[in-house]
């Protein structure tokens, strides 16, 4: 996705999506769901409903083009009830995909670090 920030509107779909829909069905929730034109140049947002993945659909001159990403741990989404159809600024999109949430003051996942003993711990005991 290379896109100059300042000029492309970002559409998030507010309510559970299914993953399998491909350009097809994701365009036509576009059509129907939100009422808009996918060619149009836009960015269109679905987010599963377990909220561990999304999905952006867009156009660029020559055809549809779809951009996922499915997290490990965590969520996009903390409560469902809060989110709603809108459309959102580049910015915000990159901070959702992310992990931040606008108006939260905590990262909505955190790194697992697994530890391992020192390997020179058991060298030095003996």
């Amino acid at each position: 996705m290379f896109f100059p920030e300042g000029q492309i509107r970002v559409h998030l779909y507010g309510a559970p999506c299914d993953m399998r829909r491909s350009f097809d069905g994701l365009q036509a929730l576009v059509r129907q769901g939100l009422g808009a034109d996918p060619l149009d140049g836009s960015l269109y947002v679905f987010i599963n409903r377990r909220a561990t993945q999304i999905r952006c659909l867009y156009f660029d001159r020559s055809g549809f083009c779809i951009w996922s990403k499915r997290l490990e741990s965590g969520r996009f989404v903390s409560n469902w009830s809060e989110v709603r159809t809108r459309e959102m600024d580049w910015t915000a999109l990159k901070l959702m995909l992310e992990g931040i949430e606008v108006g939260r003051q905590r990262k909505r996942y955190q790194h697992v670090r697994i530890f391992s003993p020192e390997p020179h711990s058991a060298l030095a005991m003996r």
